[in-house]
């Protein structure tokens, strides 16, 4: 496959073939071309790079001083390795943080059989520490791994009941036995019930409820609509409207599905995360199973709306706090800010330097956001 990269009337071409690529000053039929004006690339390589000059996909979605071309099929076959490009030419030095006390010993696993209209579920959840419960939600395409710093934080678990599930399809969660097969998608109100459950059944007592992204979107919805199960919310990347999240090419026969959502996410992580950590993050999305990912995208970026769920919340009952990261552009500050205004009285915190999945792309960084979201939900609950 061959890919240009013009700088003004300059251009960069790669070649990549079985073995490795090759770099020269002339392309004669690219598969792919990334088109800006020198002063445009200039922004790729400050360092650390403006929000939306940081990676392909940034690029591709959120920039439109940047013209991608190319079909969608090869679009999507080239992704890894343009995500793998920018990783390497863009220079950001690692966002430092003081390190937490971790011990992965305090966590404990297990499954539970949950029923959800009458029908049982296997599923698996870690928990850790005592105190008051707080719930995380993973991502859409994920599991609970992503929660993995928090549950073994040796502070957090003085004060808290840590406790992180996989939800049905995701991760240790099968499938429940009734499933049929047919093509997996992720409804608003499936999901609420599926968290209804979860609270009631798992548990068993009202909680600080913090889900990432479409774990966010959920947890604004248990918010509005469960309010008798929730202490408060801590909505880490909360999305206004995330419109164009789903890709036909997440589960496409024509692309390595692995690949492809593995270097989908990396592209929305913030470049001052380290980079052990931003691996981690991505490798869970090369396990997820097919249609996965775009299956809770349906719900995600097509059914979530904040406009209509932030009205219905009542914060005098229910504790809000936003975590926004700025490098994130599938849930921006914008959205967080465009959510507060309708949630009078809430918290919303605006984190420099973090992307998408900041609990686990950088969970020390992170470690203070939510702290301060949890300790907000906890003292205005009182």
């Amino acid at each position: 496959m061959d890919i240009a990269f013009y700088v003004g009337d300059q251009v960069i071409a790669l070649n990549f073939a079985e073995g490795g690529a090759a770099i020269s000053g002339e392309s004669d039929d690219p598969q792919v071309t990334v088109r800006a004006t020198a002063d445009a690339w200039e922004q790729v390589l400050m360092t650390p790079p403006p929000a939306t000059f940081h990676s392909f996909t940034a690029l591709q979605l959120a920039n439109p001083l940047f013209e991608i071309a190319g079909s969608p099929l090869a679009l999507a076959k080239a992704r890894p390795a343009l995500e793998r490009v920018f990783e390497l030419v863009v220079a950001s030095p690692e966002m430092k943080a003081e390190h937490a006390q971790r011990d992965l010993r305090q966590i404990r696993g297990q499954y539970a059989v949950v029923d959800i209209d009458d029908v049982p579920h296997e599923i698996y959840y870690e928990e850790a520490g005592e105190g008051v419960p707080v719930l995380f939600l993973h991502t859409a395409g994920a599991d609970s791994r992503q929660f993995i710093p928090q549950l073994a934080d040796t502070e957090l678990a003085k004060t808290y009941r840590l406790i992180a599930v996989d939800l049905p399809f995701h991760g240790r969660s099968m499938p429940p036995l009734t499933w049929d097969g047919a093509p997996y998608k992720l409804t608003a109100s499936l999901y609420l019930k599926w968290c209804t459950a979860i609270l009631e059944q798992v548990v068993r007592e009202k909680a600080i409820v913090a889900g990432g992204s479409m774990g966010a979107a959920m947890s604004l919805v248990l918010a509005a609509e469960r309010p008798e199960h929730v202490l408060g919310i801590v909505a880490i990347e909360p999305p206004f409207r995330s419109k164009g999240r789903r890709n036909p090419y997440q589960h496409n026969v024509n692309v390595h599905g692995s690949l492809h959502n593995s270097a989908y996410v990396r592209g929305i992580m913030s470049p001052l995360s380290p980079s052990g950590e931003r691996r981690r993050s991505s490798w869970i999305y090369s396990q997820g199973a097919p249609g996965v990912y775009p299956g809770d995208l349906s719900f995600y970026s097509e059914e979530f709306d904040g406009a209509v769920t932030a009205p219905r919340i009542d914060p005098s009952r229910t504790p809000v706090a936003l975590l926004s990261g700025d490098y994130d552009y599938s849930a921006t500050p914008d959205d967080g800010a465009k959510l507060a205004e309708l949630i009078p009285g809430c918290l919303h915190l605006v984190m420099g330097g973090l992307g998408h999945f900041p609990m686990c792309e950088h969970p020390n960084f992170f470690r203070s956001y939510l702290v301060k979201g949890l300790e907000f939900v906890r003292q205005t609950a009182r």
